[in-house]
């Protein structure tokens, strides 16, 4: 399977993989301040969507009048868009355009499910012990790729295949709710499809990035990220639910 056209680089820069040691060193540490970077705003955003009422009321009566299918479509058709212009667009304006969209997006569709817990729950501790969760799982693996230098490119076909079906779903569940066992199930297989997508991600990082490409490549790491985080909260949620 070749790489050259999904991670093709207008400037002509070469494959970290290939890449003089410092060049490569510089373009994982950029991708990794800006991934860092894009997870502290959208911490920041989350915390002013969930306290802003505007934002706020309407996602939650989506969601309990049973139209969140109408959030998520526009989720997915943002999601593209900002991936396509950090991935495909000649304009460094334009890249970091597509990853702080995809944050805003990120941001928008974690509302509901923040607010459910810190506010209608009442502990914000569980959002905590997520990002926590989260962080160690991601940094685990991270080290893992790493420290192996293996290549998780082979996961491809089997990520966007598993994509699709969880995908398919989520619309079913939203049409016909299946209950909490269903629903506890699902989500520990959506974490271990987040960690396959980290792994992944991650080897791309090192293998199949261009070095100019440290904005698109921040943003498929935070999507991941923000895949797992979405689903340790929903594991929590069951988990402390059945105390």
């Amino acid at each position: 399977m070749s790489y050259s056209n999904e991670y093709e680089s207008f400037g002509g820069s070469p494959f970290a993989i290939d890449a003089a040691r410092d060049e490569r060193a510089a373009f994982i540490r950029k991708t990794y301040a800006h991934l860092a970077g894009a997870i502290v705003v959208f911490a920041g955003l989350l915390y002013i969507f969930c306290n802003t009422p505007a934002i706020r009321d309407p996602l939650l009566n989506l969601m309990m009048g049973g139209q969140w299918f109408i959030v998520l479509a526009a989720f997915i058709g943002v999601s593209w868009l900002a991936d396509w212009w950090a991935h495909r667009s000649t304009s460094l304006t334009t890249q970091y355009a597509g990853l702080m969209l995809y944050t805003v997006a990120e941001a928008v569709i974690f509302v509901p499910l923040v607010y459910y817990a810190w506010f209608m729950l009442g502990k914000p501790e569980m959002i905590a012990q997520a990002g926590f969760l989260t962080l160690v799982t991601f940094g685990g693996l991270t080290a893992f790729v790493f420290i192996s230098g293996a290549d998780f490119s082979f996961l491809r076909g089997f990520l966007m295949l598993a994509g699709v079906l969880a995908m398919g779903a989520i619309v079913v569940s939203i049409f016909f709710p299946m209950g909490d066992g269903f629903g506890l199930i699902f989500t520990i297989a959506m974490l271990g499809l987040s960690a396959g997508y980290i792994l992944y991600d991650t080897s791309n990082v090192l293998h199949h990035y261009r070095t100019d490409q440290h904005v698109a490549a921040s943003l498929a790491l935070f999507a991941s990220v923000a895949l797992m985080f979405w689903y340790m909260i929903r594991l929590l949620m069951y988990l402390q639910s059945n105390d």
